[in-house]
């Protein structure tokens, strides 16, 4: 149950868990910069560059890449977020080393071929397509920007079809080298490995990266309008969402508790209230999203355009009812789930490692798991219903909504629900 942390002396950090009775390790490079990084006319970069990552190095191609981790039986892969970036690998205990040599190697020695740039160009723009036409997706972008304006928390991770359609090599290299700073990352791995060897490798692979220093980022501000987009759809979709606390912040464990208790699951007050007292819908769920120093509390949920009145107006009462109060026996079930949700992470080698990596980029240790479940032990009924007062009443919502609109309730009387 050990975690182990080293600093490499240009500031880049190894952190691992040992999980000897696993036969394979989880491992990745975290990098805390992310499309919340990025300028006006750089949206888009972050992703952009991620996907870059694997088309070919100073020493493999693009096939190489692919070939030389699926032969030795692993896989491959990244993501990009608003705050952090991640390369990552998963592989049997002995091909690690090979792992992260192919992971140092796409994160340092990027060749960017213009014709893969223009390749994987096209490939980002059907992405970004593609998520314009599901509903599910664009409602959610649209809510970053009902939330957050014109800050980078309210613009699309994928970016817009503008500007990559002619975003150039230069400008991508340029945010790289702005960003992808030691200092500002971790080496994660969990499972069957030994910290030390990880740590000389890592040393090796990646001692001679720029220290560099924190990202600068500005405070956001929740501005709290409305984002609409007419589709002809046969359900509206709908988020609505509130600013909330910071995963610095305290009061992010009785924000975790008050969003499994609202639309956490089966039993969740919106879940039981919405689809199994009135059959509005098919999918109702809360969500909190917290970032270093902001937060955002939704719900999301689809129904037919006749039913969004109502689905409207029973969301809204759901959701003030728990700052009228909940009862002890709600809390401790939120609490049970989101407890077993942290031990079941240790079942998991890549869930501990991108724990792991998260907590310390987030934090600067990684807290042990018993901290974890004391704090959530310590959140109380009146806790939760203090939180729901205080993001809730009074106070005016960030609205998107993607479908049918024409009976979608006016904004105005959705935040008189509230104010």
């Amino acid at each position: 149950m050990s975690v182990e942390i080293s600093r490499l002396d240009n500031g880049l950090h190894v952190v691992t868990h040992h999980m000897p009775h696993l036969e394979t390790v989880a491992l990745g490079i975290w990098v805390k910069a992310g499309s919340r990084d990025e300028l006006p006319e750089e949206n888009g970069i972050a992703h952009f560059l991620e996907h870059m990552a694997f088309k070919g190095t100073k020493r493999r191609s693009a096939q190489a890449i692919a070939e030389e981790i699926e032969s030795a039986g692993g896989e491959i892969n990244a993501s990009t977020g608003m705050e952090t970036t991640t390369y990552y690998a998963r592989v049997l205990k002995n091909d690690w080393p090979q792992a992260l040599d192919i992971l140092a190697d796409i994160l340092t020695e990027s060749v960017f071929d213009a014709d893969e740039l223009e390749r994987e160009r096209h490939v980002i723009l059907q992405e970004i397509a593609a998520a314009g036409d599901t509903p599910d997706d664009l409602v959610f972008d649209l809510a970053q920007s009902a939330a957050f304006g014109s800050h980078p928390l309210g613009r699309p991770i994928l970016g817009v079809h503008d500007l990559i359609a002619n975003v150039s090599r230069d400008e991508i290299l340029a945010w790289r080298n702005r960003n992808y700073w030691a200092s500002r990352m971790v080496v994660a791995a969990a499972g069957n490995i030994d910290h030390q060897a990880l740590r000389r490798e890592a040393e090796k692979l990646l001692g001679s990266l720029s220290p560099g220093g924190a990202p600068g980022r500005n405070r956001p501000e929740f501005v709290s309008h409305m984002e609409l987009a007419q589709k002809p759809l046969d359900q509206t979709h709908m988020v609505l969402s509130f600013a909330a606390p910071g995963y610095r912040n305290p009061e992010i464990y009785r924000l975790q508790v008050l969003s499994s208790l609202l639309g956490g699951g089966m039993s969740s007050r919106l879940f039981q209230e919405v689809r199994e007292k009135r059959g509005l819908c098919y999918s109702v769920f809360s969500f909190a999203s917290a970032y270093e120093d902001a937060g955002q509390f939704g719900v999301y949920a689809a129904t037919s355009p006749d039913d969004t009145p109502e689905l409207v107006d029973v969301t809204a009462d759901v959701m003030l009812s728990a700052a009228r109060g909940v009862t002890d026996v709600e809390v401790a079930r939120a609490k049970a789930q989101l407890k077993a949700s942290l031990v079941m992470s240790l079942e998991s080698a890549t869930g501990r490692a991108d724990q792991i990596a998260r907590q310390y980029l987030a934090f600067g240790e990684v807290p042990a798991m018993e901290t974890l479940v004391a704090k959530i032990d310590a959140v109380t009924a009146d806790h939760v219903a203090g939180l729901a007062n205080s993001l809730f009443r009074g106070k005016s919502p960030a609205l998107s909504a993607v479908g049918q609109l024409s009976t979608l309730t006016p904004y105005d009387k959705i935040k008189a629900q509230f104010t």
